[in-house]
Formats: C-alpha cells, structure tokens, sequence
C-alpha cells in the first residue's frame, strides 16, 4: 500500500533536480518518485536488508547512520532533501534539521503529528497511543520523541528555517480546519531563511 505522504511530497519536487531522501527504508518513496518525474535520486539508510533492498530496486543509496551527521555532503548539495517519518526517530533533532537545511536547497520534513485528537485522548486516559501514524506499543517503538505541528513550526522559526508550504494529512486528505488537532502526518517545506 503506497503512503498517503509520497504524493504530497513528489508535488513540491521539480522535475530534473537532485533529490536526496534520509531514512529512504527500502526506496519506494525513491521509487514512487523517479516513476513520477525525472530526477536523480539517491537514498541513505542504516539498515542493511532495506539497503539492499534499494540496491536490488536499482536505487542510488549510501549507508550510513544520520545521527552522525551529513558530513559526506556538501553546502546545497541537492536541490531537496527528504526527511520523511525519520524526524521522530533522530536523538539529535536540531542537528539533523540545521545539516538537512544546509545539503538542500529545499527540504521536505514529515512527521507523525502527537497533537491529533486521537493521541490526545489515549494520554488523557493514561495510555500511550497507538494508531496508523503511530503504529507501535511504547515499549517496541523506533521513535525517540514525539512531537506537534506546532512543535515543528517553533523549532523550524528557532532554528532560522522559512515555512514555505505545509500539508497536514489524516488517512490519506489533506486537514485545513485546526490541523494540530485533526491531522495525524504533518509534512512541511521548508529552507533556510
């Protein structure tokens, strides 16, 4: 089933540009999106089976641990760079944002969205929550933090990063009426201000 994010972020990539997804997992948002334009591509990731998946796609993919910064790439390196449901599982938050901020000349960042109502209610009645944007029991989850929409968008200002679009998700559509509240995948564009 293909994500309900992929689309939504394959709009605000312009064809013919350099792409650069972290956290790509087996490439299909890669994939997805050298079907629906003309770009280069290329992916990092950790995991040694979705790297070979990549490889086996015949996707461009470097691996390597992001907690260790991007190094390897230099200043504007890529006209976007993905950041998609990775954010969440990054110790070093605002190191990861401002390196992804420097390598991109855009960047897209994607996140499960803690503030939907759902989330909201699970936590009042004691229980962490459990959902299609959060799929895991706290005890077995790959995230480190969980945060908001409107988290995001204090620490992108902190950080000197310009919102330029946003597009709040819940199953698949887009929320435009109190998205903290009713979205649970939150994904945003930003760039150096």
């Amino acid at each position: 089933m293909m994500r309900a994010d992929f689309a939504a972020i394959a709009n605000w990539i312009t064809p013919n540009s350099e792409v650069l997804d972290l956290g790509c997992g087996d490439g299909s948002f890669l994939e997805y999106l050298k079907k629906q334009k003309p770009v280069q591509a290329y992916g990092v990731e950790i995991d040694d089976a979705r790297v070979l998946s990549c490889v086996r796609k015949g996707l461009n993919v470097i691996q390597q641990n992001l907690e260790g910064g991007l190094a390897l790439f230099e200043n504007n390196s890529f006209d976007t760079v993905v950041l998609s449901q990775t954010l969440q599982t990054i110790h070093e938050t605002e190191k990861i944002l401002r390196e992804v901020a420097r390598v991109g000349k855009e960047s897209v960042v994607s996140f499960p969205n803690f503030g939907h109502w759902s989330h909201r209610l699970a936590v009042g009645l004691g229980r962490m929550p459990v959902s299609k944007s959060l799929p895991y029991q706290w005890y077995n989850t790959p995230n480190v933090r969980v945060l908001t929409v409107a988290d995001f968008e204090k620490l992108a200002s902190s950080l000197g990063l310009q919102i330029l679009d946003q597009c709040i998700l819940h199953e698949g559509r887009q929320v435009t009426l109190m998205p903290n509240l009713f979205g649970s995948l939150a994904l945003f564009r930003v760039r150096r201000a």
